[in-house]
């Protein structure tokens, strides 16, 4: 139970995302405080950050969090590590009761988009979410199948070579298999695929996202309305993300007869109509990374809109308590 007021996070991994989770939660949220930053290397400069901010700190892992004095106060729980180490600190950290939010591929618990489905798994215990990639191209995948039946949904992220650190080139593999699984299971397509370019141009150019959506629209009000949810939905992640927004006006075209669309979409799919292409890009907020980040930055930005949601019911729950 926590008492009135901003419930206390810690953010394991001091690397650039758990870094600018930090500093989003010190100057953006009225919810959250930041109760301690853990990391394992004492020289890492999200760490040297952390004590100049008075944030108490350790470099001893999850195992020092939980020494900590101030751990039993925590509620909230980032952990911006790799999928291995996630595995390994959620089940240290299960005996406590903490609630978990993963920003890595682990996937081990529900995902979560913000813009979404932020009510559904507020209550979960551990919840993942997806990928940069994710964050940045479900919801408009999720817009579309609003409207019409995706049969299949295929995203590109394209993010600079300088903003993936060694945490991200090691979980490639996860992030194309939990980008694709997410793009079906929250984003409402049939089949869903995920690609990831790291682009090595100097200087580093903005996050870039293609969503290409096979659906079934033959109707012309039905090709309006898709438009009109994807503008809905760009502004509802540019709610919490500003940064992120349409680089091109939405694209709808009919799908050739002879185009073999038969070898993307599942035998029940049907048979789509048209292609819906939605060109995206995302510039970072550069709390601590670079404007160029965007890919990382909207990950922090949906951990942190998250975050806030579920602060503020555990804050509604225990004033509840005490009446």
């Amino acid at each position: 139970m926590h008492a009135k007021g901003p419930v206390s996070v810690a953010v394991i991994g001091s690397g650039n995302i758990g870094t600018d989770l930090m500093m989003k939660v010190l100057r953006n949220s009225n919810n959250l405080d930041i109760g301690a930053m853990v990391g394992i290397d004492s020289a890492s400069d999200g760490l040297a950050r952390a004590r100049s901010l008075g944030v108490p700190t350790t470099a001893e892992g999850v195992d020092g969090l939980i020494r900590m004095p101030g751990f039993d106060d925590v509620g909230i729980v980032f952990d911006a590590t790799s999928a291995r180490a996630h595995v390994a600190n959620a089940e240290k950290l299960a005996p406590y009761g903490k609630r978990l939010i993963d920003l890595t591929p682990a996937a081990i618990g529900p995902f979560v988009v913000p813009a979404v489905n932020l009510e559904t798994h507020r209550d979960a215990p551990n919840v993942n979410m997806v990928t940069c990639g994710g964050q940045a191209t479900i919801p408009i995948v999720a817009a579309v199948s609003s409207i019409v039946p995706v049969a299949y949904a295929e995203i590109v992220a394209s993010i600079a070579s300088k903003s993936a650190g060694p945490g991200t080139r090691a979980n490639i593999d996860e992030f194309t298999e939990t980008t694709s699984h997410a793009i079906e299971s929250v984003g409402g397509a049939r089949r869903g695929k995920a690609i990831i370019i790291l682009n090595p141009a100097d200087p580093p150019l903005l996050m870039r996202d293609t969503v290409l959506c096979l659906a079934t629209a033959p109707k012309a009000a039905d090709r309006e309305a898709i438009v009109d949810a994807v503008h809905d939905m760009v502004a509802r992640v540019a709610a919490y993300v500003p940064g992120y927004r349409l680089k091109q006006q939405v694209q709808i075209t009919p799908v050739p007869a002879d185009q073999p669309v038969h070898t993307l979409i599942p035998a029940d799919g049907g048979i789509p109509t048209h292609q819906v292409t939605v060109f995206l890009e995302v510039e970072g907020a550069a709390h601590y990374l670079p404007a160029y980040a965007g890919n990382l930055d909207i990950m922090t930005s949906a951990a942190v809109q998250y975050a806030d949601s579920v602060a503020s019911r555990m804050t509604d729950d225990s004033e509840g308590a005490r009446a």
